[in-house]
């Protein structure tokens, strides 16, 4: 089958370092914390009381006020984030062909928010059957790519991805297949998560997955660092504008980079653990580069899963060194995830962003919060500790991995 190429026109992030993707950018290269006390409920009674929340974020800029109403704030955040990433494309609807423009969009959890405050008017209530009639609406994980393609009359494949924290991901390499093989020439896709709540919080902690260093939250978050003790919960949206590489240039869009392969692959291992030699996270990057028909010494960075988990990191950074080898030692890696923290479904497609605007500015955003060598860890690596670093960045692979042994693998390269 003759592949079409795909290309990125447009950007749109909402996050917890800022509501733009200008504003992301640069605190991600000034390794700025978007970590905090928790401001959207009181936490004082949880083990973990700090999370990276989106900031000063008013739904009013985006979405008519009789429709907020109807949005848990998971949908929300991707109507925000696609609205900007439409306007970074330079895209309006005469621009494009209604039924060959789509979307797909992931988020691990959906509406947890609506969901949460639903059972709690219930439970006040006194057993009294009286819920809101958006409430199944507002809550299922599919309803952002509704409301997206709602709000700009796409018409083409609408749905969601569900594959844990590796969800936006997901959908990312769907949306590239989806043009490739010819069924679109326009694709809104990323993913959102609002899980910032008295059950993100609470269930995540009772699982000992995130960090519990309330003396300290800017620095919560360290993959990589010997004392690390979980990662930080975060919230957001990422978008991105793919596009057909003909369609773009017919229009004269502005042209970020080629997405040029994606893998996935299964761990079939634990139910929330990785693999202890990574054998999931080795088999997607190889897929990913046979898909990409690219050699390892093709990447100079890779935007790593990185959530600052004792098993995670170090598993991780083996099936690294298996797929690379000694051009492990010539890339830059780093986790984003030091500043933004864990966004869950959302993580890929902001990371993405990330990994794109690195290549485009030819710079390394760095994992902060770096102290203590862990022994585990190969000294040799380039972990881009602590400060950003200029270098020549030809392709870029982005990594994402889920509860339940979900892994996806995306590459960008110059065009």
């Amino acid at each position: 089958m003759n592949l079409r190429r795909v290309v990125v026109t447009g950007l749109g992030a909402l996050t917890p370092l800022g509501n733009s993707v200008d504003e992301y950018w640069a605190n991600l290269k000034n390794g700025v914390s978007g970590a905090g006390p928790i401001t959207k409920f009181d936490a004082e009674k949880f083990k973990s009381r700090f999370a990276c929340e989106v900031k000063n974020f008013d739904p009013l800029e985006y979405i008519p006020k009789k429709e907020v109403r109807k949005m848990d704030p998971f949908t929300q955040y991707a109507i925000a984030a696609s609205v900007q990433a439409f306007a970074d494309a330079d895209l309006d609807s005469e621009k494009y062909n209604p039924d060959r423009a789509g979307v797909i969009w992931g988020s691990g959890i959906g509406g947890l928010y609506t969901f949460q405050e639903e059972m709690k008017a219930y439970a006040k209530s006194g057993g009294v059957p009286r819920f809101n009639p958006f409430f199944i609406p507002k809550m299922i994980a599919d309803i952002a790519a509704g409301q997206i393609s709602i709000r700009f009359g796409l018409k083409a494949a609408n749905y969601a991805t569900v594959s844990a924290c590796a969800s936006s991901t997901n959908a990312l390499i769907a949306a590239f297949d989806y043009i490739r093989c010819g069924k679109a020439d326009i694709m809104v896709s990323g993913g959102s998560e609002a899980s910032v709540t008295e059950g993100g919080i609470g269930g995540f902690s009772a699982m000992k997955a995130i960090s519990s260093r309330n003396d300290s939250p800017e620095t919560a978050s360290r993959p990589f660092d010997k004392e690390r003790d979980g990662f930080v919960l975060g919230e957001g949206a990422g978008a991105l504008i793919l596009e057909e590489y003909e369609h773009a240039k017919a229009r004269g869009a502005k042209i970020y980079c080629e997405v040029v392969g994606g893998g996935a692959s299964a761990d079939a291992y634990h139910l929330t653990a990785p693999h202890p030699e990574g054998e999931g996270v080795v088999k997607v990057m190889e897929n990913a580069l046979a898909d990409a028909g690219m050699k390892p010494e093709d990447i100079d960075y890779i935007n790593v899963h990185g959530t600052s988990t004792p098993p995670g990191d170090v598993a991780e950074l083996k099936a690294v060194q298996k797929v690379f080898g000694e051009h492990a030692y010539e890339l830059n890696i780093s986790s984003t995830k030091s500043m933004t923290g864990h966004l869950l479904g959302a993580a890929g497609a902001v990371e993405s962003i990330a990994s794109i605007l690195a290549m485009r500015d030819q710079i390394v955003p760095p994992t902060i919060n770096h102290e203590v060598d862990d022994p585990e860890i190969d000294p040799k690596l380039k972990l881009t500790f602590n400060k950003a670093e200029s270098r020549k960045i030809r392709a870029v692979m982005n990594n994402t991995f889920g509860f339940g042994g979900h892994n996806f693998s995306v590459i960008f390269k110059e065009l």
